[in-house]
């Protein structure tokens, strides 16, 4: 049996005290609040070739798997309008014949689909660990100051938009920066400072490694496959040639 006792608690000053980082918590993702230029009666139909084109793309679907073509249509939304409203929502949910919810869960869960305005052109920077230890956070302000809006928001003039993501599948080419559909990596600030003023000047920047190197092969040089590849049937056992 054991006997619990009494003890007399020391002084609570004398606890070392634990702090911890701040939590960071956004109901962005996950809940929707009407705006001026985000609610149900936000104006959206499809253009003419877009509608062309998801029609196409719903065929390719059986009878009755329409929603399959589901995360097609809201792309083709984002690239129409630059996001994805509430009402654009809705009008997805009426082609595809679908309940709102279904369109809403898909829009909550991937972050791929823009449910607020990023500006003309989103520039994303991945400070995930790779792209951590290559000096994303350097990275990130180099954006930030070339695009003249802290990360999550958007520029005055509505041109760029700055986000910090969390992995842009590039991890081989880190650090990596991300604008709509282009990936340049390898970055430097200096690479930074020319892609937005490039892009503001109204030009297109040169995707891809700004080191040089051609995909994601070694920056140090090949290490491996630096010969001419065996011939077909090196190793083979003899027996196996014959005809």
């Amino acid at each position: 049996m054991f006997i619990l006792k009494k003890y007399a608690l020391p002084n609570v000053a004398h606890f070392r005290k634990i702090s911890r980082t701040a939590r960071l918590s956004s109901d962005e993702l996950v809940v929707h609040r009407d705006s001026a230029d985000n609610n149900e009666t936000t104006p959206f139909e499809f253009t003419e070739a877009n509608m062309t084109r998801l029609n196409a793309i719903i065929k390719n679907y059986p009878e009755g798997s329409k929603r399959s073509a589901m995360g097609a249509a809201l792309d083709l939304v984002q690239r129409q309008m630059g996001w994805v409203p509430i009402s654009a929502m809705h009008k997805v949910s009426e082609i595809l014949g679908v309940p709102r919810m279904r369109v809403y869960e898909y829009s909550t869960f991937y972050t791929m689909v823009k449910r607020s305005f990023k500006g003309k052109y989103h520039v994303k920077v991945c400070t995930t660990t790779p792209c951590m230890i290559m000096g994303s956070d350097i990275i990130l302000q180099a954006a930030e100051q070339a695009c003249g809006c802290k990360a999550g928001h958007v520029s005055p003039d509505g041109l760029f938009g700055v986000d910090e993501v969390q992995c842009a599948g590039a991890c081989a080419n880190a650090p990596v920066l991300v604008v709509e559909d282009d990936y340049y990596e390898d970055v430097t600030v200096c690479d930074v400072e020319e892609i937005i003023c490039t892009i503001r000047n109204g030009g297109i920047p040169q995707a891809g490694p700004r080191s040089g190197r051609f995909a994601a092969e070694p920056s140090c040089g090949l290490t491996s496959l630096c010969n001419e590849p065996p011939k077909p049937g090196h190793g083979v056992q003899p027996a196996l040639l014959k005809k």
